[in-house]
């Protein structure tokens, strides 16, 4: 015979295993904070040249460079709340929750690169 639901015993995430998680979160967030501070100086430095096709390519790269800091900012906040989370049900609604918002974003982000892309090949000077 199967249990009852209220028969189930709830799984719960003790609070110091849950404040350890937030801490570790925060240093990995600091870690990458420092590399994407790094990752816009060596663009800027790239940004010297003036022609159109170096234009569009660093705007293609700052755009792609924002999609990665959005994607790592929405990875640390996952960590984040499943750091904080009560209980498994908890944990898998907070997953299901992120993957939805990520698969919306890839979509937007694939079609505004593409559309970058398709400019960036109209600018380009033709070869003859």
């Amino acid at each position: 015979m199967k249990a009852a639901a209220k028969d189930v015993p709830k799984f719960e995430i003790p609070e110091a295993m849950r404040e350890i998680a937030e801490k570790n979160v925060e240093q990995a967030r600091g870690a990458y904070s420092q590399f994407l501070d790094m990752a816009r100086k060596a663009q800027d430095t790239a940004a010297k040249s003036t022609d159109v096709v170096a234009e569009s390519a660093r705007e293609l790269q700052a755009r792609t460079l924002r999609f990665a800091q959005d994607h790592v900012d929405a990875s640390f906040s996952l960590a984040a709340d499943l750091a904080r989370a009560k209980d498994i049900k908890d944990y898998f609604d907070i997953q299901a929750r992120y993957a939805q918002r990520q698969m919306a974003a890839y979509t937007e982000q694939a079609a505004e690169l593409s559309r970058l892309m398709t400019e960036m090949a109209h600018k380009a000077p033709r070869k003859k």
